[in-house]
């Protein structure tokens, strides 16, 4: 079986958790300090702040940017749920705007519109989805023009690039996912990167119970810490993020060489930006037969996802899922991701690719 995702631990990984452990210190310390500092440096950003996920992530932005109760936040309505979700904790409401039917992001053109729609809307969360950067020059402008908090969901672009930018510095803060199968792994882990001081102050309460001095507590917080566990495994995989993603391009342009079944249409890239490749995600009006035929021959694959937020059953009945999408659910009814993780070697891409061209509905 040629696994969809599988994230790649070695020796690296597995001592930092030995010396975490042999430390007696596993709460949150100087490994994790230390990983803050490194993921702060490569994507040269002020402030980087872990958490426990890149949900806890987003969550922590949405109070620290005080997005509250009634708050409208334009965003997509085709990401993992919990992009929304986070929005939903404050209180706030989020405002569901197409995507692009080439990069699959926030469409600029739509958001435009929704802001003339919205005009007392308060922020935009963009998701730079499957590791492909968002048409940012376009959206920061919309943003400063019509002064709009700016927030970047980048779970699946970690040194995804956006004109020589890294994806997560062109907001005011971005939240980052260590999820196993994304492009590098803490086990489970995310981080908030932002330019802002006081921001990054207040995250750091916010993370920490609201506290800087222990059992002193300036704001109603949460417990949602990083171990030094995750962090020395997060630590290690850093050192390997630009390896892994030049190996997912590799892969990726191995497909885009030998794919060439016309069911089948394989992602574009702008060539403006550079794809983190988190999903190669093909679009096919038969992918029940696709993904049977996957399943046949031993292959994996991921349908990212399989409707849209608005179509989810806790968004039903919400006012904010009033509405249509045309490209995001004909994205949602046709998408399917093939392994492209660095794990691959030229065999299982030639079977991969072989597969596919072999398929016939």
């Amino acid at each position: 079986m040629i696994p969809h995702a599988k994230p790649l631990l070695g020796q690296e990984e597995f001592d930092g958790v030995k010396e975490v452990m042999a430390s007696g210190m596993l709460a949150a310390g100087k490994y994790v300090l230390e990983f803050e500092k490194s993921f702060q440096a490569y994507i040269n950003t002020p402030y980087a702040l872990a958490t426990s996920s890149g949900t806890t992530a987003l969550q922590v932005i949405m109070s620290a940017l005080e997005i509250g109760p009634g708050d409208k936040v334009l965003t997509t309505p085709f990401s993992f749920i919990a992009s929304s979700n986070a929005l939903l904790f404050t209180g706030a409401v989020p405002i569901f705007v197409d995507i692009d039917p080439i990069t699959f992001n926030l469409s600029p053109t739509g958001l435009e519109k929704a802001i003339k729609n919205h005009p007392e809307a308060k922020a935009v969360l963009v998701v730079h989805l499957f590791g492909l950067p968002a048409d940012m020059e376009e959206i920061c402008q919309l943003a400063q023009k019509n002064n709009l908090l700016l927030i970047e969901d980048c779970a699946q672009a970690h040194g995804a690039l956006y004109k020589e930018r890294y994806a997560g510095t062109f907001g005011h803060a971005a939240a980052f996912s260590f999820y196993p199968t994304k492009n590098i792994t803490s086990g489970e882990g995310g981080m908030v990167v932002t330019g802002d001081s006081a921001l990054a102050e207040k995250v750091r309460l916010l993370v920490n119970q609201g506290q800087q001095r222990r059992y002193y507590h300036e704001v109603v917080g949460y417990n949602y810490r990083m171990t030094d566990i995750h962090a020395a495994i997060g630590l290690a995989q850093l050192k390997k993020l630009t390896s892994f993603n030049q190996k997912r391009n590799q892969n990726a342009q191995f497909y885009n060489t030998h794919i060439n079944n016309p069911l089948v249409k394989k992602p574009q890239a702008p060539p403006d930006r550079s794809h983190a490749y988190h999903q190669y995600t093909l679009t096919t009006d038969c992918r029940d037969a696709l993904a049977a035929w996957l399943t046949d021959n031993q292959i994996g694959y991921g349908i990212h996802y399989p409707m849209t937020i608005p179509s989810q059953p806790c968004y039903r009945n919400l006012d904010c899922s009033k509405g249509t999408w045309p490209v995001a659910e004909k994205l949602a009814a046709s998408c399917i991701s093939i392994p492209v993780h660095p794990g691959l070697n030229i065999a299982d891409l030639k079977t991969v690719a072989d597969t596919i061209n072999s398929f016939t509905d």
